[in-house]
C-alpha cells in the first residue's frame, strides 16, 4: 500500500528523481570545480554580459538570495564580476569565467550521455520536457 503511495505522488517521485540527478550532476560538475547550478549560471551571464541578477533568478528559477549567494562564490572563484549601476547589479564573466565555457558544456553533455545510457535518448529526452512542461504549468498556477 506504501510502495503505491509513492509511485502515485508527484511530490516524491519529483524528489527523489531530484536527489538522483543531481548527485549525477554534482559528480560531473565536480570535474571543474563548479555545482551545477553555479555553472547554469556562469553560462547565463556568458550568454547575457551584463546581465541583472533579478534576469538570473527569473532564468534560473531561483530566490533572489539564492542567486546573491551564487553570484558571491563565482566572484571569490574569480569567474565573474559584478558592476553597480545605480540600484542595479549587473554581472559579467571575467576571462577566466569565459574560459570555462567549453568545460561547461563538457560537463552538461556527459551528464545527458549519463542519464541517457540508463533511460535511452528518446526517453530522457521525453522525460526532460514533460518535466518541463509541468514545472511550467506549476509554477505559472503557483504564481497565480
Amino acid at each position: 500500500m506504501l510502495e503505491i503511495f509513492f509511485k502515485e505522488c508527484l511530490y516524491f517521485t519529483a524528489s527523489r528523481l531530484s536527489r538522483v540527478i543531481t548527485n549525477m550532476a554534482e559528480r560531473e560538475f565536480a570535474t571543474i570545480g563548479l555545482s551545477p547550478t553555479s555553472a547554469f549560471l556562469l553560462m547565463a551571464v556568458y550568454e547575457k554580459e551584463s546581465i541583472s541578477q533579478k534576469e538570473i533568478a527569473q532564468i534560473l528559477h531561483l530566490q533572489p538570495s539564492t542567486v546573491t549567494r551564487l553570484i558571491e562564490k563565482l566572484i571569490a572563484k574569480g569567474v565573474i564580476v559584478n558592476r553597480v549601476e545605480g540600484r542595479m547589479s549587473l554581472i559579467s564573466s571575467t576571462e577566466k569565467g569565459r574560459a570555462l565555457v567549453d568545460e561547461i558544456q563538457r560537463c552538461w553533455t556527459n551528464l545527458r550521455s549519463n542519464y541517457n545510457d540508463i533511460l535511452g535518448e528518446k526517453k530522457g529526452d521525453e522525460l526532460t520536457l514533460q518535466i518541463f512542461e509541468a514545472s511550467e504549468q506549476l509554477e505559472f498556477i503557483e504564481k497565480g
